[in-house]
């Protein structure tokens, strides 16, 4: 063999290795990933022995800036995230854009860097989708500890980290990422609007979620074990008396956080500036004005959730005393900041349900949303008063007690807001033509379960009851019924609702019926006892019970095994639907707004033209109401107004 055919040979063979390596994916991901890793131990190592800080192998400073920020970010620069705007940061020469990463040809191209919004909205769902598996999987070894009374499986610090990362993530990993994918792929469809208004944005907030839900998980493996202290992070017991593990929820949270402000200021500006001509607000999806508000919601409560993590975490890792009272610090001062955002989070988790519920109601009663404009006006209602509630949680905490009673009465009167949209549901139903498909039993559901929830609320927000039954099983009973009842049923009844136009195909409607069914009994018989033994004075986050508590609990154990179980309904029918279902015509609902106006699934850019709003979305049962034209329409229509 002659030296040129070796050079010929190797040649090809480096350039190709070095294409790979540096070539935004996988590949660089992982060694750019152990890079940044490498780095951040080092300059933490190099820093400690410089101002003689010792021990200068401190794990926990090292594992929070080397693992927890620095990787991560190695990770989103591997991938891509970073390509584009660090290209422009140096001055490099303007790449035309071939939308090479736009939109989705095979299912390889869910696993990249991608700027379509239909491609991170599904990303976005599975994502979602998996943590609550996980979430779920958690939530069942809690009940087999708790079949019986005594210790059966796991010792207290154990069952502790179990609950505190199943909520954690069925919270930051789930409901308010799984809304945030069903907008992402319907919201823009819904303008009239090519993308969103960011879509580099977009791909890298999708991409921030998986990070924090391996932080949250990978807590379980580090030395100490899982954080242990509750979705809440309680302070002084989170910062200073947890494992290392109560760090990785810090910083779980600050990443899950990033993530929704970023999708939360791209829907700001995608609704406020890029809706077709003759969107006018109040033509607007009530879907798009549920997201609207709660990305108000989220630009402003989001930074409160994030101080508090970071003055937590310097607690623990650099010896502050913002929490500590034996060094000054206000203990109570961690629960006003978390709940400020964390009530407000409730109708993060709600308000785009309301949306969804408001579609597919007036869809499959074939009428018109009753009080369209108090509905959208009741949305902004909770959105203001969502921030006067949040000391309702510490009336048990040591609070000043002259704030009990004004909370109480911005408590009872921000179901105001909420009764209104219940009772234009209601009537919006009334003597409408009903198709029970899956997506409307799942609103139906909702309707129930809500209604329950919001009424316990009410117990609860009445200073005489939230004593008598606070930190009981009553308020894990009340959660579930707003956040299960009403957050999750949302969210599979907009899944089945969108479904055949993400896909292209149907889904089959008596499995989507069949887990419905399975979901609201089990649903039921798992979390309404929960209210009578929280009543009796049955305590929540504790591993163990009284004896006279043990039959309900084997009861409640059961039916959650049952619940569970009703998972892999949904799952079957996703899988073997997407691959091989019927084929989805561009409308199957017979819907008015914009997204069922084009095929299934959307073109790439979504619309060849842009289309002409010209009335409501909600004009079911009207003769000749249009929501909106498209081009061949349109033309037609210049053409009938224009000739005398």
């Amino acid at each position: 063999m002659t030296a040129t055919t070796v050079d010929h040979e190797v040649g090809p063979r480096s350039s190709g290795a070095r294409h790979y390596l540096l070539h935004a994916g996988w590949i660089r991901a992982l060694w750019m990933t152990a890079l940044f890793g490498a780095f951040g131990f080092g300059l933490v190592v190099l820093l400690r022995w410089w101002g003689d800080w010792q021990p200068v192998l401190n794990w926990t400073p090292l594992v929070l800036v080397s693992v927890l920020v620095c990787a991560p970010l190695g990770f989103l620069a591997g991938l891509g995230t970073f390509d584009y705007w660090a290209a422009y940061a140096i001055g490099s020469p303007t790449r035309p854009d071939d939308h090479s990463s736009h939109g989705a040809t095979s299912w390889k191209d869910y696993f990249k860097v991608n700027t379509d919004h239909k491609v991170i909205g599904i990303q976005y769902l599975v994502t979602t989708v998996v943590f609550f598996i996980l979430g779920g999987m958690l939530a069942l070894l809690v009940r087999a500890e708790l079949a019986k009374p005594g210790t059966q499986y796991f010792d207290p610090q154990t069952y502790n980290g179990l609950f505190s990362v199943h909520a954690s993530l069925m919270i930051f990993l789930f409901v308010i990422p799984a809304f945030a994918g069903l907008a992402n792929f319907a919201v823009p469809l819904m303008l009239g609007a090519a993308d969103m208004a960011f879509p580099r944005l977009n791909a890298l907030s999708f991409w921030l979620l998986p990070i924090a839900g391996i932080m949250m998980l990978s807590s379980f493996v580090v030395p100490g074990g899982a954080f242990a202290c509750g979705w809440t992070g309680y302070v002084p017991l989170c910062s200073t008396h947890q494992p290392l593990g109560a760090v990785f929820f810090n910083q779980g949270v600050q990443w899950a956080g990033a993530s929704s402000i970023m999708t939360a200021l791209n829907f700001l500006v995608t609704i406020i500036t890029m809706r077709a001509p003759g969107m006018t607000f109040w033509r607007m999806p009530l879907l798009v004005w549920a997201n609207f508000t709660t990305s108000l919601l989220v630009v402003v409560a989001t930074p409160f959730i994030a101080g508090s993590q970071f003055f937590s975490m310097f607690d623990h890792v650099m010896h502050t005393a913002f929490f500590d009272p034996g060094n000054g610090g206000y203990a109570l001062g961690y629960q006003h900041i978390f709940w400020f955002y964390s009530h407000p989070a409730v109708y993060i988790m709600m308000l785009p349900g309301f949306g969804i519920v408001s579609e597919v109601i007036a869809v499959f009663s074939r009428k018109p949303i009753f009080g369209y404009r108090l509905m959208a006006l009741s949305l902004m209602a909770i959105v203001v008063l969502g921030f006067s509630v949040w000391a309702h949680h510490m009336f048990v905490s040591g609070m000043a007690s002259y704030l009990r009673v004004p909370m109480m009465i911005t408590t009872l009167l921000i179901a105001v807001p909420t009764g209104i949209k219940i009772f234009s549901w209601l009537a919006t139903i009334w003597e409408g033509k009903l198709h029970f498909n899956t997506p409307m039993l799942f609103a139906l559901g909702f309707l129930s379960m809500f209604v329950i929830g919001g009424l316990s609320g009410v117990m609860l927000g009445a200073v005489p009851i939230d004593i008598h039954v606070s930190d009981t099983y009553f308020i894990v009973a009340h959660i579930h019924y707003v956040l299960f009842g009403g957050s999750v049923f949302t969210i599979f009844a907009g899944m089945y609702y969108w479904f055949p136009k993400m896909t292209g195909r149907m889904y089959n409607e008596r499995l989507g019926k069949l887990h419905f069914w399975l979901v609201f009994v089990g649903f039921n018989l798992t979390f309404f006892p929960m209210h009578l033994v929280g009543m009796e004075g049955m305590p929540r986050r504790v591993a163990d019970y009284a004896p006279k508590f043990a039959n309900l609990n084997m009861f409640i154990s059961l039916a959650s095994f049952g619940l569970g179980a009703s998972t892999i309904v949904f799952l079957y029918n996703m899988i073997t639907s997407w691959r091989s279902g019927p084929i989805a015509p561009s409308n199957p609902w017979r819907g008015m707004t914009l997204e069922w106006q084009v095929s299934s699934p959307p073109p790439i850019f979504n619309f060849d033209e842009i289309p002409q709003v010209v009335g409501s979305p909600y004009e079911y049962g009207v003769p000749g109401a249009q929501h909106a034209i498209l081009a061949p329409a349109r033309s037609k229509e210049i053409e009938e107004v224009t000739v005398p």
